[in-house]
């Protein structure tokens, strides 16, 4: 139904089968994302950062789910894009800002990143004020290693930085 124009015009995305509804976002959210987008930019390079872009997921997922992540970073940017969306083990980093969907975002897309073989996921909980880094992927068993929350007054290291969480809040 996708394919063929159905829902044109409206953002959806497909998880484990179901399509949900991508509504609008509020402004600590796209605040969020556009903060996350200027510090990957000046990090990676525009090249390489994806602004909710879809993404394949793994095999075990791809019949029933396409995500598109808020944001993403890439391992390098290929022209084969123009013709396929990226696969998880072709990212750095997969970002979701969270306000409304914190658990889901914390469970059931951290289940799909995992498996899709992204290298580390990082949800940023609005409501709580908090970075939660999922890192350190076991492909074997098809999970992260490490979970570690960040509170707004503390910091982290990505790609030789420090980023303070207090940045990417609104």
């Amino acid at each position: 139904m996708l394919d063929a124009g159905v829902f044109e015009g409206q953002r959806f995305e497909r998880i484990d089968g179901d399509l949900i509804d991508k509504i609008g976002q509020k402004p600590p959210h796209m605040f969020a994302i556009q903060r996350f987008q200027e510090l990957f930019i000046r990090l990676f390079g525009s090249s390489r950062v994806r602004l909710r872009g879809p993404m394949e997921a793994g095999a075990a997922d791809l019949e029933k789910s396409m995500p598109e992540p808020d944001l993403a970073v890439l391992k390098e940017a290929k022209d084969e894009y123009q013709q396929r969306h990226p696969i998880g083990s072709e990212m750095t980093l997969v970002v979701e800002v969270a306000d409304t969907t914190v658990r889901p975002d914390l469970t059931g897309k951290r289940d799909l990143y995992a498996n899709a073989a992204v290298q580390e996921y990082w949800v940023l909980d609005l409501k709580n004020r908090r970075l939660v880094v999922h890192s350190g992927l076991d492909e074997l068993n098809s999970r992260f290693a490490s979970i570690q929350s960040y509170f707004e007054d503390e910091t982290l290291d990505l790609a030789g930085q420090t980023v303070k969480v207090a940045t990417l809040l609104a």
